[in-house]
């Protein structure tokens, strides 16, 4: 009698385990967050579309006054999210940048706490200008 015992939580831990996974996660699902509307990211950020070129690679940040330094955004090809390490002497405070994003409104710079530190938009051939959140302008060239 006592395989039985031992037997019986045994079953019941992997049917336990069993109903904790979902086929959502696994299979890939795209759909947004329930209370998204379709089109939306996190945050109600505007979905991601692939960039004008693809932005893996070394670029420039200046700001007319204030200097420049160089990052280097991380990315697969077509990719609408990625990287950035900084490299010192960065203006302003983008010496913090961790992470872009791209969506339709343009390229969103974010800090290492995921704070907006600037929105971009394309302005010819590898080559993005905007503001900073504080109202400063910067150009992203490489």
């Amino acid at each position: 009698m006592k395989p039985c015992i031992t037997t019986v939580p045994i079953i019941i831990c992997a049917a336990l385990l069993a109903a904790c996974t979902s086929n959502d996660r696994f299979a890939g699902d795209t759909a947004p967050p329930s209370g998204s509307p379709a089109g939306v990211g996190p945050a109600g950020s505007p979905a991601g579309v692939a960039p004008p070129f693809n932005l893996a690679g070394r670029w420039t940040l200046s700001s007319t006054g204030t200097g420049a330094c160089a990052m280097t955004f991380g990315a697969l090809q077509d990719a609408t999210e990625g990287t950035i390490a900084p490299a010192g002497g960065c203006p302003f405070n983008f010496f913090t940048s961790r992470k872009w994003t791209y969506s339709e409104a343009g390229m969103t710079i974010r800090d290492h706490n995921a704070q907006i530190l600037a929105q971009l938009a394309p302005a010819g051939s590898n080559r993005f200008e905007g503001k900073t959140n504080s109202g400063q302008d910067i150009v992203l060239s490489r």
